[in-house]
């Protein structure tokens, strides 16, 4: 990671891009508006949404960009991940994703400049109304997954409307990248039932992503309190569930990657951390 003495200067150019992030009102509490009908899987899928070959972009015509990476399989791990290996000093700062796109890119580049990589897990709602931000997510290295469709409390829907909030944001995170992801974690709960890990496993997706590490931000603590729970409780191989849309989270953020650091903790991709 990029020292803390040359990480003030990187951030000082940074200065009116989380300005603006923080001046701006937080949506991702709410449920996103829902944004159409879920389909099923597409024909020769065999039940699962796994394929990663890249179509036709929306609208355009032109050949998708390249592929993203898709699901994987991690031996040895659980059906539902909430932690990595405790022997290694990384960490894994996951970010729900939705809410303003100024205030996610502020994140970002944040994150960027600390030479972190991050996990975001987007609503597929979001995507629709912000397609040019998963590629973004993408192109800076870091992992991105589903995070259903219409953010809503999948725990309380039955077999076919949890499926359909689970492909739904498969299906529009295939035809932006060329794949459905690299996770799934549920919506408005930190474990999934198993009926939601049956149907995730069903849409291609191994493992559901949970975490060992609430930051709280959706509270709106404050930017001190964020660091002080994240950094209370995290250790090595933890997952922290941060969000997007919340200013309160990315004036933690430069505090909460400096403190890492000098506990000598690297903040990688999900993926990293289980690899």
């Amino acid at each position: 990671m990029i020292p803390i003495d040359r990480r003030s200067a990187l951030r000082a150019g940074a200065g009116a891009a989380v300005a603006g992030a923080l001046a701006t009102g937080c949506t991702d509490s709410a449920p996103a508006t829902p944004t159409g009908s879920v389909s099923g899987p597409p024909r020769g899928s065999a039940g699962s949404l796994g394929g990663t070959s890249a179509g036709p972009s929306p609208g355009n015509g032109r050949p998708a960009v390249r592929t993203a990476p898709a699901p994987r399989r991690f031996p040895g791990q659980p059906a539902e991940i909430a932690h990595g290996p405790r022997d290694r000093a990384r960490v894994a700062l996951t970010f729900h994703g939705q809410g303003d796109p100024a205030t996610a890119t502020a994140v970002l580049a944040e994150a960027e400049r600390a030479g972190a990589r991050i996990t975001v897990l987007a609503v597929g709602g979001w995507l629709d109304e912000h397609p040019a931000l998963a590629r973004r997510i993408l192109d800076g290295g870091h992992d991105l997954g589903n995070h259903t469709l219409h953010h809503i409390d999948i725990s309380e829907l039955d077999e076919a409307a949890a499926y359909a909030e689970i492909t739904g944001c498969a299906q529009r995170l295939r035809k932006l990248t060329g794949s459905i992801g690299s996770w799934f974690r549920p919506s408005r709960t930190q474990h999934a039932t198993p009926l939601v890990q049956r149907l995730a496993r069903k849409a291609g997706y191994p493992h559901v992503l949970s975490y060992d590490v609430d930051s709280l931000d959706f509270t709106s603590p404050g930017a001190a309190a964020v660091t002080r729970t994240v950094t209370g409780q995290i250790r090595n191989g933890s997952v922290v569930s941060l969000h997007f849309g919340y200013a309160d989270t990315v004036a933690a953020l430069p505090a909460l990657l400096d403190a890492l650091e000098r506990r000598g903790l690297r903040a990688v991709t999900t993926t990293e951390l289980l690899t």
